[in-house]
């Protein structure tokens, strides 16, 4: 094991922890959760191989399922997400280009494209998770209001710590 790889199984279970222990009890105004531990799965290497990405995802939302209490959600979605990854980063990349870094971050592919890319992986994550959650559409505007505020918070706190490991990571 290189120490790339142990540095990243390090911030891992670091988001694993933050989440189960801090940000699984945030809940803003009873509508927004932050989602914190995704982030993991946007920062896998775009030429990791799609089983392991899967792979990992899924263990990843099973280990959340597990302090959560919550049956399996995390990891249909986690597994979802993690499949979906590579399509629409592609939707977004001019075809013909290769401008793009291996480990998606703001630096590595620049604002408008890691925010499109999070923003809509984020979305598609809030609203698997919600939707499995309720499994209806009975009360539909407050799984919508629920879908909204928490891909938004979600999405600001994941700028804000690819910024912050950025900022780290240039002084390294």
């Amino acid at each position: 094991m290189n120490i790339n790889m142990l540095r990243e199984v390090g911030i891992a279970l670091l988001f694993i922890l933050l989440q189960a222990v801090v940000f699984n009890r945030i809940q803003l105004f009873g509508v927004a959760i932050p989602i914190v531990f995704i982030y993991v799965i946007f920062r896998l290497p775009i030429t990791l191989s799609t089983s392991w990405v899967l792979t990992v995802s899924f263990v990843l939302g099973l280990v959340i399922d597990i302090f959560s209490d919550t049956p399996g959600m995390n990891a249909l979605a986690c597994t979802i997400v993690a499949f979906m990854r590579r399509p629409i980063l592609s939707l977004y990349i001019p075809h013909g280009s290769d401008y793009v870094a291996e480990v998606p971050s703001i630096r590595g592919f620049g604002m408008w494209l890691y925010v499109r890319y999070a923003l809509t992986l984020t979305f598609l994550y809030c609203t698997l998770l919600f939707v499995i959650e309720s499994f209806s559409l009975f009360d539909l505007p407050y799984l919508l209001l629920r879908i909204v505020c928490s891909t938004l918070l979600t999405f600001v706190l994941i700028l804000c710590i690819d910024s912050l490991s950025q900022g780290r990571e240039k002084r390294l």
